[in-house]
């Protein structure tokens, strides 16, 4: 009797080599990370190689597979060595070989300045394609969790007691093995392997006080500048005014370590940070300045601040090294995290006009007040009462409100769609490689869908 089911066959042999190629669809995303590899310039990449040892895989394969997982939410080397077997569009990226994942992650880490290279042939290609031209730049950062948790953080006060506890359980271990009679000592236990463990841990703990104290040194100095400033301003208003000025005289700064200051000891260079849900996170601050029009990521970087007070010049100064191809940035829009007279006259200087909110606005504005222009414009106004006024206009407002459509939902994407909540590797310039990673692959994934 015939079934009416498709057979389903397991163990006929094809009478020809299948090829992969046959098994992708055109237009396919594994696709177009190879066309894109295609084109960059990857000397530097394979020039690095000694050519000592086994013949090596080739970077161009290496790298698609790199630039392929984050654009789909495999990050780990081991996930990546295990998807060349069980996915077809890895497999494809991979060219049928199977690179284990002590090779993938090696090279992620040895190549990280390298790849970081690339971001700007990435933009380069799609200035190229006609998707990309500088104009607008949007920017906003996010928290991203360090491979480290907040419970391995070791605090200065709670160093310095467990520091004592253990010198003196180090003390009593040697009185014991001094001495001649041994019977007080606990079965299974022995000395010299208690001995050995103890000072390990002094030698983490010295480690970890010596780097809170760095950290307290330089906050000591930058406090201490602010509090001289401070200082000066105070002097010279009386000597202008000839009156005392009014409000309490800053304090000066303490110096030393706080008993809170405290270090990670599975990351030292990540920082406890408070996240938008509420609460802590051992994290790092990551910065992305966004093309409003073409939504790709044309400035990144990380820093170790909680805020983003200090995080605008930074990204000026990488949108200022950008291909001359690209254009340039004549507007930067970020929220009021980023503002300060300091920040609105540094975009002026570089000839951007900003956007930079001043203050949070509150939820259901009055219908009139979208709709209504503000008062002319003083002729000596400064840049700060100039951009205020700018933001109150009716153009002002359409430009800020960019933000939202570029920035934010950029960072959504990378977060919920492809995944990336957490870094893997640690330190901090292993982390800028790894972001700088994620936001090509985020272009990538962008561009992909722009020309498909």
């Amino acid at each position: 009797m015939k079934s009416k089911f498709i057979e389903v066959d397991r163990l006929t042999l094809y009478l020809l080599p299948p090829s992969i190629q046959d098994w992708l669809p055109e237009g396919h995303l594994a696709r177009f990370v190879v066309e894109i590899i295609d084109q960059l310039d990857l000397r530097s990449l394979k020039d690095a190689y000694a050519g000592r040892g086994s013949q090596p895989y080739n970077p161009e394969m290496l790298l698609g597979l790199l630039f392929y997982g984050y654009s789909t939410g495999v990050f780990s080397s081991r996930k990546l060595e295990r998807s060349t077997y069980d996915s077809v569009a890895f497999r494809f990226v991979a060219a049928n070989t199977h690179p284990d994942h002590d090779t993938i992650a090696n090279f992620r880490k040895r190549f990280r300045s390298e790849i970081n290279g690339l971001f700007a042939q990435i933009l380069l290609i799609a200035h190229q394609m006609n998707v990309l031209k500088l104009g607008s730049v949007s920017l906003d950062g996010s928290k991203v969790k360090a491979n480290a948790s907040k419970h391995k953080a070791l605090s200065y006060d709670h160093a310095c007691k467990l520091e004592e506890q253990i010198k003196a359980e180090v003390a009593e271990l040697l009185k014991k093995a001094e001495a001649a009679d041994h019977a007080d000592i606990p079965d299974g236990m022995s000395i010299p392997e208690e001995l050995e463990r103890r000072e390990e841990r002094l030698i983490g703990i010295a480690a970890a006080k010596a780097e809170i104290e760095r950290r307290a040194a330089e906050r000591h100095a930058r406090e201490q500048a602010a509090y001289e400033k401070k200082l000066a301003e105070r002097t010279s208003k009386k000597k202008e005014t000839g009156k005392k000025s009014r409000g309490k005289a800053p304090k000066p700064p303490k110096s030393g370590p706080t008993a809170k200051d405290q270090v990670n000891l599975t990351d030292e260079e990540s920082r406890i940070m408070p996240t938008s849900g509420g609460g802590f996170e051992q994290a790092y601050n990551v910065q992305a300045g966004v093309d409003t029009t073409s939504k790709l990521i044309v400035a990144t970087h990380v820093t170790q601040q909680p805020n983003d007070k200090l995080e605008l010049k930074p990204t000026l100064e990488n949108l200022a090294v950008l291909p001359k191809e690209l254009g340039l940035v004549t507007e930067l829009i970020a929220d009021t995290g980023y503002f300060s007279e300091t920040n609105v006259d540094a975009c002026e200087s570089q000839g951007i006009t900003p956007y930079i909110a001043v203050g949070r606005e509150e939820h259901n504005q009055p219908l009139w007040d979208r709709f209504t222009e503000p008062p002319p414009l003083a002729e000596n106004a400064d840049p700060v009462a100039k951009m205020r006024h700018r933001l109150k206009t009716k153009a002002g407002r359409a430009i800020y409100a960019l933000r939202k459509i570029t920035s934010e939902p950029v960072f959504g994407i990378i977060k919920a769609a492809m995944g990336f909540r957490s870094f893997l590797l640690r330190g901090y310039e292993s982390v800028q490689g790894e972001w700088n990673l994620v936001c090509m692959a985020w272009n990538i994934k962008r561009l992909h869908a722009l020309t498909r």
